[in-house]
């Protein structure tokens, strides 16, 4: 087997209580690389086409890549896969920690789960050996204190992936923890999971990662890291975690306001409190994902005043401090700390529980929600005290909570009353809090096979290619199609191989090639890099096909295209032509630019047969 993978797959059946391994297949790892580009290939091939996704007959994976829990700096990344009962669609996950490396150690690439327990279990795995457990015991618990009972259950080394009773509630925008406070937060996969009664992945393992080139990854660890120190990521990063880039994306508008209808600096002025500086007066304790060198992480000190968190919890990351700031107009900093750890202890994802709020708010301050409707919580911009208060009740999908645990989309459709104007999603799927009025690209990244994401096709790379970035244009939105093209094919490749965005993006440009090569060691290209970043494009969007979902279902609202352009503030008056990127971007895909449906020349070109049978019959 090559370096850097293990070689083997755990496959679980729970309706039949039966495990067995499966090894595998180097033409996978060559062709696919690791991560969700694996994990699209094996349930493309093994899920029937329209699974429910909460039912028996859906595929949950959990995926590493090459190069988690190997020497290449930041592989601390794994991958939480299976069709998405938020957007009907592809539905991937990515988290950091330490599980990624440890499900390695412990003797699997990859653990894929079929069929559902008729009572709740977990699954233990230590040093290649799986077994089904009841978990009765840990049912309704928070993810908190499922890991301290399983560690004190199994040891202290265990390290556990679980999810909180949002998932066992089956909230659409539920998902899976890991360390207390790494999530794979998006396409509600924390319900699949719940779906099937499966409450916790538990390992333990004294493996390790083989490497192709061990004298020579250590003078590349030495040049990359480097570069990693002299770079801005890691100065704004390693000090105050992704809250340091608040102040920048503020100022310039791409921190979304009220609800993605305001004026950043205009209908928010002040969002100073969730500063880097700020919150960094907030932390306790740094920390970091396994043997990262930037440590974006922190552990917070107790609340002081009306929050009365535990010390410990865990700094809220860039997207929660807008989703319950910028977007609610709320800027006490310990509310949202607050309602970052019930997010995070009952296993609900950040980005779309704020929106959730955001949208609710603009109901209420419209008269389409009262007090009757919102158990008596008064739903006001910047009423923090509410704010929290919604939060739980979505966590424990309680009251009017249980109409916004399934997302923005299906609440509108619950609430009715003209509503769903105010409901910013795309496909189901709340969007990243990044605005393309001020940043593009976004409005590409929206659309991507798991809409929403804005982890998708970051052009700050196309210095890689030889070609720059074509950012804060708004005149002209055509013409970029191939650029996204090589953005998204180049995160695809990095995903894949489970290392950090912020990782290679602090790095020079060779550092993916450089590390994938030589803890292989194979002999990849950047056109073969390409060229596999393309193939998993093409697999994750011709699932969506098959299952029935189109790019036209995945609009981007016009309110953050820019539809009508704000009047103030620093992105007044810029729109954006999504429908002109769609194409452009379509066609550079070879994809029809209406449904997205890719072409089967291309799909032969990738060797993906088996794929453009199944779509072009």
């Amino acid at each position: 087997m090559q370096g850097g993978y293990i070689g083997k797959i755990l496959f679980v059946n729970l309706s039949e209580r039966k495990t067995w391994d499966e090894s595998l297949d180097e033409s996978l790892c060559r062709d696919f690389i690791g991560g969700y580009g694996l994990g699209a290939k094996i349930i493309f091939d093994r899920q029937k086409p329209k699974a429910d996704p909460l039912g028996p007959e859906a595929i949950l994976g959990f995926v590493t890549g090459p190069l988690t829990g190997s020497p290449a700096l930041t592989g601390s990344r794994y991958v939480v896969v299976g069709k998405s009962p938020l957007t009907g669609g592809w539905g991937d996950a990515n988290s950091g920690g330490d599980f990624g490396p440890h499900l390695k150690f412990a003797g699997y690439d990859a653990v894929f789960i079929q069929g559902a327990s008729d009572r709740p279990v977990f699954l233990s795995i230590n040093d290649g050996k799986a077994e089904i457990r009841d978990a009765d015991h840990l049912w309704g618990k928070d993810t908190h204190d499922t890991e301290d009972m399983l560690q004190a259950e199994l040891g202290k080394d265990t390290r556990i992936t679980c999810i909180g009773p949002a998932g066992e509630k089956l909230s659409l925008i539920s998902c899976v923890m890991n360390n207390k406070g790494r999530a794979a937060g998006r396409s509600g996969l924390g319900a699949v999971m719940g779906s099937k009664k499966l409450k916790a992945i538990a390992i333990n393992g004294n493996g390790s990662v083989g490497v192709a080139h061990e004298d020579e990854i250590k003078e590349a660890r030495k040049k990359h890291l480097e570069e990693i120190h002299q770079s801005i990521i890691y100065l704004s990063l390693s000090i105050g975690g992704t809250s340091g880039l608040m102040e920048f994306l503020h100022l310039t508008g791409e921190a979304p306001a009220k609800n993605w209808g305001g004026a950043a600096l205009v209908d928010f002025p002040d969002a100073s409190p969730f500063y880097g500086q700020p919150m960094e007066e907030l932390s306790e304790k740094k920390y970091g994902c396994w043997r990262c060198p930037i440590s974006c992480g922190a552990l917070m000190k107790a609340g002081a005043n009306q929050y009365k968190y535990d010390a410990g919890v865990h700094r809220p990351e860039y997207e929660t401090l807008v989703g319950f700031g910028n977007l609610c107009l709320n800027n006490d900093p310990e509310s949202v700390i607050a309602a970052c750890d019930i997010c995070n202890r009952h296993g609900i994802d950040t980005i779309s529980t704020g929106t959730s709020i955001a949208f609710a708010i603009e109901c209420y301050e419209n008269g389409i929600l009262t007090k009757d409707d919102t158990d008596g919580i008064e739903l006001t911009w910047g009423n923090h005290q509410s704010i929290v208060a919604m939060t739980e009740k979505i966590a424990k999908r309680e009251g009017f909570g249980a109409i916004l645990a399934d997302g923005v989309k299906v609440a509108s459709e619950k609430i009715g009353k003209g509503s769903e104007q105010y409901a910013m999603h795309v496909g189901g799927q709340e969007p990243g809090l990044h605005d393309p009025r001020a940043n593009t690209p976004y409005a590409s990244g929206f659309i991507d096979a798991t809409p929403g994401r804005h982890t998708q096709g970051n052009e700050g790379l196309m210095p890689l290619t030889g070609m720059p970035p074509v950012l804060f244009d708004f005149t002209a939105c055509a013409g970029r199609g191939e650029v996204h093209k090589m953005a998204v094919s180049l995160n695809n490749v990095a995903n894949a191989a489970g290392i950090c965005m912020f990782g290679y993006l602090a790095m020079d440009a060779s550092a993916v090639p450089d590390f994938l090569n030589l803890v292989t060691g194979s002999n990849y290209t950047l056109d073969d890099l390409f060229k596999i970043g393309e193939r998993i494009s093409n697999i994750r969007q011709a699932f969506n096909i098959r299952e029935g979902v189109t790019s036209k279902d995945f609009k981007v609202p016009d309110r953050i295209l820019g539809h009508p352009p704000l009047p103030d503030g620093p992105t007044a008056g810029n729109e954006i032509d999504g429908e002109i990127m769609r194409k452009d971007y379509f066609q550079a895909m070879d994809w029809d630019t209406e449904s997205g449906k890719p072409s089967k020349a291309k799909l032969l070109e990738l060797g993906l047969t088996n794929v453009a049978e199944a779509i072009w019959p």
